[in-house]
């Protein structure tokens, strides 16, 4: 247990073959600003015109009912 609390994950076995695999619960973490500045700090640039082209094109702006 003290592994899964660390992170760790492990395949179970029952006379040496692989039948599952023990793995932690995804915990929801905080991530500060800086955190995701840093990551996102070399990604390109979105083109805001094309993002919305793309999104309208997929997703239908009507306020018909869906059935």
């Amino acid at each position: 247990m003290r592994g899964l609390d660390e992170g760790e994950s492990y395949i179970v076995t029952r006379n040496g073959s692989p039948v599952g695999e023990l793995t932690p619960l995804h915990r929801h973490r905080f991530v500060t600003a800086a955190s995701a500045m840093a990551i996102f700090r070399g990604a390109p640039a979105v083109e805001y015109g094309r993002l919305r082209e793309d999104l309208d094109t997929i997703a239908s702006q009507e306020a018909l009912p869906r059935g």
